[in-house]
């Protein structure tokens, strides 16, 4: 919004009458007050709101171990044969259903489809994310109460 929007704006909340006028749109805020007959003058805010930004992530450098690409390599076609469970929703990852209740499943627990894996908060809003396969816990990918992405990676499930 530039000076001569700003401007139109306050010459149209004076010739309306009203006595004040709030605006948002974005990171600014306006607030027009007008006087009525008894002031003459008019009154104008005008607050920018700081965005708050992500940090950056700092690239790691790459070590000159040529062992490294082979632990990765390996790695990764272990994690192959695992079905990921990754996460529907944004919002915060519970393992617990309560925070006086145990975990809904632990590393080793043999699951079935549909069972209850974890809780993911958004909005106020429980939503209880149920195992789209059956088999064992691998691996728990995520901290408790901690924030997830949409298709964030959960868990790790051993289907043999």
């Amino acid at each position: 919004m530039d000076i001569k929007e700003i401007q139109n704006l306050i010459k149209f909340v004076a010739k309306s009458g009203a006595s004040e006028v709030k605006l948002e749109m974005g990171d600014i805020k306006i607030t027009i007050k007008t006087g009525g007959e008894e002031s003459k003058g008019e009154t104008t805010y005008i607050q920018q709101v700081p965005v708050q930004q992500q940090p950056q992530q700092v690239a790691q450098p790459q070590q000159a171990n040529q062992g490294a690409p082979q632990n990765v390599e390996a790695a990764a076609s272990e994690d192959d044969k695992f079905v990921t469970i990754k996460s529907p929703i944004i919002g915060t990852f519970y393992r617990k259903p309560s925070p006086d209740k145990p975990s809904f499943v632990e590393v080793g627990s043999t699951i079935k489809a549909g069972d209850p894996l974890c809780v993911i908060e958004a909005m106020k809003l429980f939503n209880e994310i149920e195992s789209e396969v059956s088999g064992k816990i691998v691996k728990v990918l995520v901290d408790d109460s901690s924030p997830v992405e949409f298709d964030q990676p959960l868990f790790l499930i051993d289907p043999s």
